[in-house]
């Protein structure tokens, strides 16, 4: 079954192009040009893949991006924009997005951003099932869920393929590097400020649900998932 891409652009002669692309590299796209039939669409039918501009006619991308998340999308989320800037990428993830493409790009750049974030999403990109040593907090690997007891815990991609690979290292430092490597990857030339915004919105999430693990940054070096199983 082929992947499904939603591309939500307002310009025509800019969606077009990416339409024909997306589609002559295998993958079945549809196309909407506001936010709400973008908010609909994926209610609907949730797909692989959104593609988002950020200045659409109605409804602000950020605003698509943070709703399609509050209404449990854990797709890929890549937003394109004319928006320049350190401050617009870091806003841009810290509302749930996985991947910043700035205005003007090319096609070849657009298709192996898709294919990274596909491979990130598909399964469990390699990554190993976290042990559940904690009857409190569970993680559903192959369905990309987590769970407190029987209440589901909303984590975006990037903050769940973080969470597990903690998981699978509990107590232990992982490496900024590798979280880098393992979670973003070699097409990603973003800051790395990226990652301590999703470890920042990881930690309030695990925190309101309360979660008795804690997301430890270790200075210089990286992050340690302290705790889990309770006293006796």
């Amino acid at each position: 079954m082929a992947q499904r891409v939603l591309v939500v652009e307002d310009e025509e002669d800019i969606a077009f192009p990416l339409v024909r692309t997306l589609e002559r590299e295998g993958y079945e796209v549809s196309w909407v040009d506001t936010g709400q039939r973008a908010l609909d669409a994926l209610a609907a039918d949730p797909v692989e893949v959104v593609i988002l501009d950020l200045g659409l006619p109605d409804v602000d991308g950020l605003e698509v991006c943070r709703q399609a998340r509050d209404a449990g999308y854990a797709g890929a989320i890549m937003i394109v924009t004319a928006r320049a800037g350190e401050l617009d990428r870091v806003v841009g993830l810290d509302y749930g997005a996985d991947d910043y493409l700035a205005k003007p790009f090319g096609l070849a750049e657009l298709q192996a951003r898709v294919r990274a974030l596909l491979r990130r999403t598909a399964s469990t990109n390699g990554i190993a099932m976290a042990e559940d040593t904690d009857p409190g907090l569970r993680i559903d690997v192959p369905a990309r869920r987590v769970y407190v007891g029987e209440d589901e815990v909303s984590l975006t991609g990037k903050e769940f393929e973080v969470l597990n690979i903690l998981a699978a290292n509990r107590d232990k430092v992982v490496s900024r590097d590798r979280l880098m490597a393992d979670v973003w990857d070699e097409n990603w030339y973003g800051s790395t400020k990226t990652l301590d915004v999703t470890i920042g919105r990881l930690r309030q999430k695990l925190e309101g649900v309360g979660v008795t693990e804690r997301v430890v940054a270790v200075r210089g070096v990286g992050f340690r998932l302290e705790g889990g199983q309770p006293d006796a």
